[in-house]
């Protein structure tokens, strides 16, 4: 499959990007090439024909401890794993310039979409994230994620993501 996002890299114009949210707009100037050098995370992008920056997403690979989740999966995994490998979906955010193109959707898709071909070489049971408001718990939440118990993370199986592209 071809993605729609591209690699962040030195060409992309991130400095105006505005988004609403200052931790999440001060990312890309600030953090994102400390963070990709460091292995800690990879961000990819969907820019305009002039490499501006109109959204972007991180992923890198986590954990979760068995009992965070949800009881209807936990039985599923062996009880020797008391942690188990997950695609954390750390920062997703588009320019509030560019609202009127569903790029969040896109994003997410997108996010999905990789997470879940990555997962055929890279174990991973699922895709979390930690919704920074509201807003963005009710955003996760439409696309079918589910809140974990004890937590403020939220969850989507790598089955359902199959499913969702009728893989």
């Amino acid at each position: 499959m071809s993605y729609l996002t591209q690699l962040l890299n030195p060409l992309h114009k991130r400095g105006d990007f505005d988004c609403g949210n200052e931790l999440l707009n001060g990312y890309l100037p600030h953090q994102a090439n400390q963070d990709i050098q460091r292995h800690l995370s990879v961000c990819f992008v969907i820019a305009d024909n002039n490499n501006v920056v109109k959204g972007y997403y991180t992923l890198s690979n986590s954990g979760i401890i068995r009992e965070n989740i949800p009881e209807a999966l936990k039985n599923k995994f062996p009880k020797t794993y008391k942690n188990l490998p997950v695609t954390l979906l750390g920062r997703l955010a588009r320019d509030k310039k560019f609202k009127d193109e569903r790029l969040g959707e896109t994003l997410l898709l997108d996010a999905l979409k990789r997470s879940f071909d990555t997962s055929a070489t890279i174990g991973s049971i699922a895709v979390i994230v930690d919704p920074i408001d509201d807003k963005a718990r009710r955003f996760y939440l439409k696309y079918g994620f589910i809140l974990l118990p004890d937590s403020k993370k939220m969850f989507l199986s790598m089955k359902t993501i199959g499913k969702l592209f009728n893989l």
